[in-house]
């Protein structure tokens, strides 16, 4: 006897920290899912930045089981829309699918978001290629319109020796010898317990404030609501196998802090901070990095080592793969002058970025 689907949308803020239990097993039968889906990462986001009264949590229930969920909440601006939970700090965006229940949990989901836009739009930005989402955008009877997000750089899960080794025969020669003078240094490295978290993070924020001092950095990173969040966050995500906090230390002081966040299928290296004192010692700290970070991908049995969103000039030097992140927007028929407007606006934010660019390399130009 097939189960019965019932759908609901919670907008219960304590439902939220009851759903743990369930949101993990379903989490762990969700093989496309990225770590910024788990509960511990979606709930404690929710706690620092989450708004009273917009929590919106699709939620597909088969008997006692949950088999399906998208992770939302309502805003106002710029448009009337639901967008994912995580926010600008979670590098990609989902929806969780029991892949055992298919093509009925699929439809099942795919219609309580249909009832739960009404008249708002759904924009789920940062959509990984291959995600459960772009299974709900294909299923999708209203209008729909899909766009190119952020770039994501991404490295086979290999060995550090591999990953040396798909480069040219000179840059072999100098990632060898980068990695050669962290050896010799003496910088040795360990993961931390879940009970470590904490005061590791701390760590982590304060060397990542020294190592931007005096440059441009992302000050969200700097606030403590983010640091809130991460604690209670990657303290579970550390216990459940989910994060990996790794400390280098150099003549017994711990001199940086990686963040590295893990998935069934992926691993990202999402934040790390280094002290100053390494780029004195003549340290290449990316090298240092990448490779505790191969180990462990490869250790685990990942077929992907993420570098995740941002096309920063140093991840070039290993010779990544580029994959761009979706925009997957979904209107109802009566919500479709919303998905006309949202598709215009993302147009209009392109073609200013590109007279920017343009510009600054005429500028460039002519200083040169």
């Amino acid at each position: 006897m097939k189960p019965a689907y019932r759908t609901e949308v919670v907008t219960d803020e304590p439902a939220f920290a009851g759903l743990a239990p369930v949101w993990g097993r379903l989490y762990g039968r969700s093989p496309r899912a990225t770590p910024f889906q788990s509960h511990a990462w979606l709930h404690s986001w929710w706690l620092s930045y989450g708004r009273p009264g917009r929590l919106r949590l699709v939620l597909v229930h088969a008997g006692g089981e949950l088999v399906a969920a998208a992770p939302l909440m309502r805003v106002s601006r710029p448009l009337p829309a639901l967008v994912p939970l995580g926010g600008a700090i979670s590098d990609y965006a989902d929806v969780l699918l029991d892949e055992e229940h298919g093509e009925a949990a699929l439809t099942a989901l795919t219609e309580g978001l249909a009832a739960a836009a009404r008249t708002a739009l759904i924009d789920l930005r940062e959509v990984r290629p291959g995600a459960a989402a772009e299974q709900v955008y294909a299923r999708w009877g209203g209008p729909r319109h899909r766009l190119d997000d952020s770039p994501c750089l991404e490295l086979p899960a290999v060995a550090i020796a591999d990953l040396i080794g798909r480069l040219p025969s000179k840059s072999q020669q100098r990632a060898r010898a980068k990695l050669r003078k962290v050896h010799a240094l003496g910088v040795e490295r360990g993961c931390v317990k879940p009970d470590e978290v904490e005061g590791a993070l701390g760590r982590l924020l304060e060397l990542h404030r020294l190592q931007w001092q005096g440059r441009k950095v992302t000050s969200e990173h700097l606030l403590p609501r983010f640091r809130d969040h991460l604690v209670r966050a990657v303290a579970e995500m550390v216990r459940t196998g989910d994060a990996v906090v790794t400390e280098f230390r150099l003549d017994g002081e711990v001199v940086a802090v990686d963040l590295t966040l893990m998935s069934r299928r992926l691993s990202g290296g999402y934040l790390y901070g280094a002290h100053p004192r390494l780029r004195e010692d003549k340290a290449d700290v990316a090298s240092m990095l990448l490779e505790a970070g191969a180990e462990q991908a490869h250790g685990a049995g990942l077929g992907t080592l993420s570098l995740l969103r941002g096309d920063e000039p140093y991840k070039h030097h290993w010779r990544p793969e580029t994959v761009v992140n979706q925009r997957l927007l979904l209107a109802r028929r009566r919500s479709a002058p919303l998905l006309a407007a949202a598709v215009c606006g993302a147009g209009a934010r392109r073609r200013g970025k590109e007279l920017v660019r343009r510009r600054e390399e005429r500028d460039g130009g002519g200083r040169s």
